[in-house]
């Protein structure tokens, strides 16, 4: 064994550490010696979106010391920021997770402990509603304890800035440095009666109202949905959070014919129906494509555990309920938006007063959106993966500009500026008013993408992954991307390449828009056909994105299959 490993495993069985901790962490070194090296041998990294890993004991996992450690050092570096405050305020909630409620409550205490002021919601609350309690409480900071969409092992920790979206630079870093300097439970302000005066405030309901209220304000057909409230909706929350807000938001709206999908209504940690609880995942949807048979549903509708994305299914012409990407959702939401601001007015009125629409995608998402913005003039941004990006350029524009909706591929989207994040009860009204619309014009959501197919050309986009765990998965993943890096494809599927981008090196963003760079390769050939490649963020995974701009006459699929072989790893 590692003399290292063990050195830190042995501190662990120190009288900071509950009795229940030292145990676990004794039985590992007696039983398991392969097990404790992936629990000890690197600290659980704080990164720039926060925290996230499995649970368990350790340095390398998430528990209440690993959790305790980040919040003082994310309390110490808002202490620094916010020197000139009287009080800092702190908004923290969480999700469904095994442990979440937990975590979410020693966040808050340690908080507290630190003379912070903190709104704790009172039960499982979304990822978009802790962003608009951000906002709303005049908040430095927050916390959401979720690990998204991760297996049922995972939990995280996303930190939140005063703005309402997640930390960027220089914040980030300063955050992740201060953090590291956090080096034992011993230094963390654990909760004392002593130290506490009543400053958690426990939020419930309210947040609630207030949040539905303001995204009342961002509809913009409303006599089509009361026109077409019986539209049949089918929705699953996933086991996730969801399972209020969502319906609360579409009967607010006037819908009436919203059929849930009750065994994944019920909040479990466990994710007991689901493989991965995951709405890009298709095996995720099934019981709602089950329940949208039985109930002739038009359109389906989902929300992963922290409720910040969104999947969606519709009918296509031949009656068959169809699944989504994100791509496709982006893109329906987008020209919709769009069609509606300019038939109301709106782009006009607003280019009037000085403040010009724009919206906003990441470099992975489909090209698609941008020509709809190019179609309706509307001003576009491109910027790196992660909703916190997109926040970023909101946040940029702020009195200049009026953000009208931005996505990514991976099922995000978010519409106004209330939340600085990627935000599922909004998406999903949309989607269903959306759909009351197509009514409205003797269509359906599946006829506006041929609609968007017929004026802006046909996208054919996917997404391919590997997963390698552990100390060596790090390794082969670094060196995948290095090797790609120095020995860039000449071709896709035949079609020269002619623009190589390494958003690590360069970059290629409008230039008043100051974002970090990244470790990205994009590769676009001749003919249009993109191939982005990543290494993810918060999974031990490298992620390969695909677009391919179909011709008339074209065989898309071997294309593809091209394409996959050429990129396939092994």
């Amino acid at each position: 064994m590692d003399k290292r490993v063990l050195a830190a495993a042995e501190l662990w069985l120190g009288k900071e550490f509950d009795e229940q901790t030292r145990a676990q962490v004794q039985k590992l070194i007696d039983t398991n010696p392969k097990e404790l090296e992936d629990a000890f041998y690197r600290a659980l990294e704080f990164g720039t979106g926060g925290l996230r890993g499995i649970m368990g004991v350790g340095t390398n996992r998430m528990n209440i010391y690993t959790v305790g450690m980040a919040t003082q050092g994310f309390a110490n570096y808002l202490k620094m920021s916010f020197s000139g405050l009287e009080q800092i305020k702190v908004a923290v909630t969480f999700d469904c997770r095994n442990n979440s409620r937990e975590f979410a409550r020693s966040v808050a205490e340690i908080f507290e402990a630190n003379g912070f002021v903190v709104y704790l919601t009172k039960e499982l609350r979304p990822t978009p509603e802790l962003s608009y309690a951000v906002r709303h409480y005049g908040c430095q900071g927050g916390v959401m304890l979720t690990a998204s969409h991760n297996p049922p092992e995972y939990n995280g920790y996303k930190a939140y800035w005063s703005d309402g979206a997640q930390v960027i630079a220089p914040h980030d870093v300063n955050i992740i440095k201060e953090v590291a300097k956090i080096t034992s439970p011993a230094m963390v302000k654990f909760r004392k009666d002593a130290d506490c005066k009543g400053r958690i405030e426990l939020v419930g309901d309210e947040l609630d109202e207030l949040y539905l209220k303001d995204l009342e304000t961002l509809h913009l057909s409303p006599e089509s949905v009361a026109r077409h409230s019986d539209i049949p909706i089918v929705y699953t929350p996933l086991h996730g959070c969801g399972a209020k807000i969502v319906p609360m938001a579409l009967r607010r709206m006037g819908f009436k014919n919203i059929n849930l999908v009750e065994e994944q209504s019920i909040n479990d940690g466990n994710f007991p129906t689901v493989e991965s609880p995951n709405p890009e995942n298709p095996s995720a949807m099934k019981m709602a494509l089950e329940l949208a048979e039985k109930v002739k549903a038009e359109v389906i509708i989902a929300s992963d555990p922290d409720a910040d994305r969104c999947g969606m299914g519709v009918r296509n012409r031949e009656g068959e309920m169809v699944l989504l990407n994100g791509n496709q959702m982006n893109s329906i939401l987008t020209y919709y938006m769009l069609t509606r601001w300019k038939e109301k007015g709106l782009l006009e009125q607003y280019n009037k007063q000085g403040r010009f629409p724009y919206i906003i995608k990441t470099i992975v998402t489909t090209d698609l959106m941008r020509n709809i913005a190019e179609y309706f003039g509307v001003k576009w941004y491109n910027v790196l993966t992660g909703f916190k990006n997109i926040a970023e350029v909101i946040h940029y524009n702020e009195g200049k500009g009026i953000f009208v909706c931005g996505g990514e591929e991976s099922f995000g989207f978010a519409v106004g500026e209330y939340v600085r994040d990627k935000d599922s009860p909004i998406t999903c009204s949309m989607i269903c008013e959306c759909a009351a619309w197509c009514a409205d014009r003797g269509t359906t959501i599946w006829g506006l993408l041929e609609e968007i197919y017929a004026k802006f050309g046909e996208y054919k986009n996917w997404l391919r992954q590997y997963t390698f765990p552990g100390i060596e998965g790090k390794k082969k993943i670094d060196s995948i991307v290095e090797n790609f890096r120095n020995n860039p494809p000449k071709s896709l599927a035949g079609s020269p390449v002619v623009s190589v981008k390494d958003y690590y090196n360069e970059e290629f963003f409008a230039p008043e828009i100051k974002l970090a760079k990244s470790n990205v390769l994009q590769y676009c050939s001749e003919d249009g056909t993109t191939v982005s490649l990543r290494p993810s963020g918060t999974e031990p995974k490298i992620k390969f994105y695909f677009e391919i701009k179909c011709t008339a006459g074209e065989d898309v699929e071997r294309k593809a299959a091209l394409l996959d072989k050429e990129f396939e790893i092994k």
